[in-house]
């Protein structure tokens, strides 16, 4: 309960939407009850003669228990001898005119109130799941990449979905079923009292039962609902697995193993679903016989006091009936309200698994923005290892880089390179020892204008399934035509850009798929240009491409790091011919320092071997 009260939490700021849905409510619940209570005076009309007198001195008569207060038994029963009169009054084709009359404008308003409620309520509803996915996306945003090395596409793609939705379902469920069914239940309890009081209480006999297995079922419902969302999103895992992977897929043939990965994983979600749906179902079920066993010994014992006690009227009788079965509906919405609730919890303590992760990567509270890089950036006895291992991925590196220098890491796969410049921008932390930028810890550079001094070209261009314009101009809105054309330029990608259908409003499908490889990393550079950060971080840019397109993305990447500070993370060694520093890295630690020329002199160092490995021919 706890977890859907945190739920309700985000209720709080439409509360005006939320009083006005619950004053139709009582309204419809009002008028609801009304309807019922009409067929009295109808049944009296239609199928008996008595006189006004007759039926006033009757309900003058009314058994009415003595536990219930005199002002209150009063009161009650002065509006209903002035309901009697005024219904009652004149000719029996102008009382059933009056009848009509009422029951027509009863149901009107209690329609027109329903209506009311549940607009307000959904609006209430599709607003706050709205706040929910805004919020629970927002906070993705901020957590760390190393989260996201530890998740699972697929688990969280399947939380802002499947999860939230499942917590919209509940949302209404307190505000409508919560408070529209008791609200029902006392309008009809009220009526039934008001007839006979003895009979009333028959009718009760049934909740303790009701009550067990309500409480029984939304126990193991809660359980299964949480197995059944870690199965949804295993299965969304999967979608996305094969979809992102689906060239290898085809490549070696695995479309038959795939579609039985996928039919195994729906099997396992069909049959926790059916599991719930019969957990589900036997609330209703079980407590409409009760109701009925219940409403069989009411109408026996009804009925006796109709035919052979004569204290009943067969109107009143037919019109308590009326009610008592009209509680049953209520009842078992009831009955289900706490099933409901449970799955919501489940589905909220995912969700809230995720809020209340706190951010590693944070502005501290004392962080300033810098707006320019005029100096140095500097690496004081840095460390570093991953949350989940003790192994050190990076050694106590020691490292000054003055504005405008290019700076090469080299070295084999897993020397720790990504890792120590993914530290610049402070997607990870160190873990131990500090980077300066002009003397300030990164730590207390504002996380925004920390990454505003930075440009990132990597490996895996990262394009978004929209047009290059907007792919260019990532993020930026009306941004002037001239400097997206120059940017392009300098790129080299005007070229094939105005040979695409539509030119730069060209849509380039998820992930840039429809452009080459040597395309997408030139649209990469255009936007990295347009930017126009004073440091650039290359993470291998042209490991993956052709001589032709490497030639080409590589004058791009000349003209980027032109009056640039840049890191550059360099595959192919020739591209690194340049650079003012090469730091040679190998196990963590840098091992070498120098420029190409003077570590080649070097024929027992890592960098000569690596340079002669890669040009043996």
């Amino acid at each position: 309960m706890k977890t859907y009260l945190r739920l309700l939490k985000y209720v709080m700021p439409y509360w005006r939407h939320v009083m006005l849905s619950i004053g139709f409510t009582i309204m419809y619940a009002i008028l609801n009850g009304a309807s019922v209570y009409l067929t009295i005076p109808l049944l009296d009309t239609l199928f008996q003669s008595n006189s006004q007198t007759e039926q006033t001195t009757e309900l003058e008569q009314t058994n009415v228990p003595e536990v219930i207060p005199n002002g209150f038994t009063s009161f009650f029963d002065d509006m209903k001898s002035s309901f009697q009169e005024f219904v009652f009054s004149g000719s029996q084709s102008e009382v059933l005119i009056k009848i009509c009359l009422l029951i027509f404008i009863v149901y009107l308003g209690k329609n027109i109130f329903g209506y009311l409620q549940a607009f307000f309520l959904a609006y209430v509803e599709q607003t706050v799941i709205k706040d929910i996915r805004d919020r629970l996306y927002e906070h993705l945003q901020k957590l760390p990449m190393s989260y996201f090395k530890e998740e699972k596409t697929g688990n969280l793609i399947s939380r802002i979905i499947n999860d939230v939705y499942v917590v919209q379902t509940s949302v209404s469920l307190i505000f409508f079923n919560l408070i529209r069914e008791p609200l029902t239940i006392l309008v009809f309890l009220i009526i039934a009292i008001s007839i006979s009081w003895e009979l009333t209480l028959f009718s009760f006999v049934v909740l303790p039962f009701s009550l067990f297995f309500i409480a029984w079922i939304g126990i193991k419902l809660r359980k299964e609902s949480a197995i059944l969302q870690e199965k949804m999103a295993d299965l969304t895992t999967v979608i996305h697995e094969t979809i992102s992977g689906v060239k290898i897929v085809k490549a070696f043939g695995m479309e038959k193993f795939e579609n039985q990965k996928f039919v195994n994983e729906t099997n396992g979600l069909r049959r926790i679903f059916l599991r719930m749906v019969r957990i589900r179902n036997a609330a209703s079920p079980i407590t409409e016989i009760l109701s009925v066993l219940v409403g069989v010994v009411i109408i026996y014992y009804g009925g006796q006091l109709v035919l052979i006690d004569g204290t009943l009227k067969a109107s009143e009788f037919l019109g308590f009936l009326f009610a008592i079965f009209s509680l049953m509906p209520p009842v078992k919405e009831l009955s289900s309200i706490n099933n409901r609730i449970q799955e919501s919890s489940a589905a909220g303590d995912r969700i809230f698994s995720i809020l209340d992760i706190e951010p590693s990567i944070k502005d501290e509270p004392d962080s300033q923005p810098l707006n320019e890089f005029n100096n140095t950036v500097e690496f004081k006895n840095v460390s570093f290892h991953y949350d989940d291992s003790d192994e050190l991925i990076l050694k106590d590196i020691n490292l000054s880089v003055k504005k405008g220098e290019i700076i090469a890491f080299v070295g084999s796969s897993g020397a720790g390179k990504t890792t120590l410049v993914d530290l610049i921008p402070r997607f990870f932390d160190p873990t131990s020892g500090t980077i300066y930028i002009d003397g300030t810890d990164i730590k207390k550079i504002k996380l925004s204008s920390l990454r505003k001094l930075m440009g990132i070209v990597t490996q895996e261009t990262v394009l978004f399934n929209d047009t290059v314009r907007n792919n260019i101009a990532y993020g930026l809105t009306d941004y002037p035509e001239d400097k997206i054309i120059a940017a392009v330029k300098a790129a080299n990608a005007e070229k094939f850009i105005n040979e695409l259908p539509n030119g730069f409003n060209t849509i380039i499908g998820e992930k840039g798929t429809k452009l080459s490889g040597g395309q997408r990393q030139r649209i990469s550079i255009a936007r990295a240009l347009l930017k126009n950060p004073p440091i650039m971080i290359f993470d291998e840019a042209t490991s993956a491409l052709d001589n032709e397109s490497e030639i080409l993305v590589q004058e791009a990447i000349e003209r980027l790091m032109f009056d640039r500070t840049t890191f550059v993370i360099a595959h192919r060694l020739s591209t690194i011919r340049n650079a003012d520093k090469i730091i040679v890295m190998d196990k963590g630690k840098i091992v070498q320092i120098g420029k190409h020329d003077d570590l080649l002199m070097d024929k027992s160092g890592i960098y000569s071997k690596l340079y002669e490995m890669q040009f043996r021919d």
